[in-house]
């Protein structure tokens, strides 16, 4: 496949994507463990039965490792896209809380911001099953294995 080709049918798109999504993660994580953490510590549901200081620096460090495999690891990237995938759900209820907890962190001080927030959590699952090619391999019924004539 020629070079122009391929940016046309989605394959460098989802390279780019894969990539900003890896690097993404990978400051996020570092801010886990850095300088947003206190943030990061308001958004853990006072229900959850973790402290929220290990949860923060539990899910940075998973951060860090799921954007550092996305960017690293192009031969297994439907299963690392589907494991983020996971990962976003997972945490999800944490942006519930937020909400009907009415916690303020990163600027989300009001119900309707925190509740706004609450629509970009599908985006990001979204994002990385299709940036990843797992969106693709699920429909192929080739899960977990990448599609060869997709890019790295």
């Amino acid at each position: 496949m020629s070079d122009t080709s391929r940016r046309f049918d989605g394959v460098g798109l989802r390279s780019m994507l894969r990539w900003l999504l890896g690097g993404a993660l990978i400051l996020a994580g570092v801010s886990h463990l850095t300088t947003q953490r206190t943030e990061f510590q308001a958004q853990v549901p006072g229900w959850f039965p973790i402290d929220e200081n290990v949860v923060v620096i539990v899910s940075g460090i998973v951060e860090i490792a799921l954007g550092a495999a996305l960017i690293a690891l192009p031969r297994h990237r439907v299963v690392v896209g589907t494991i983020a995938a996971a990962f976003f759900v997972v945490i999800f209820p944490g942006n519930i809380a937020q909400w009907t907890e009415g916690v303020d962190a990163f600027g989300l001080d009001t119900d309707a911001k925190r509740f706004a927030r609450l629509f970009f959590q599908p985006v990001l699952v979204v994002w990385a099953l299709y940036a990843t090619g797992a969106w693709q391999a699920f429909r192929a019924g080739t899960w977990p294995t990448t599609p060869s004539h997709t890019d790295g």
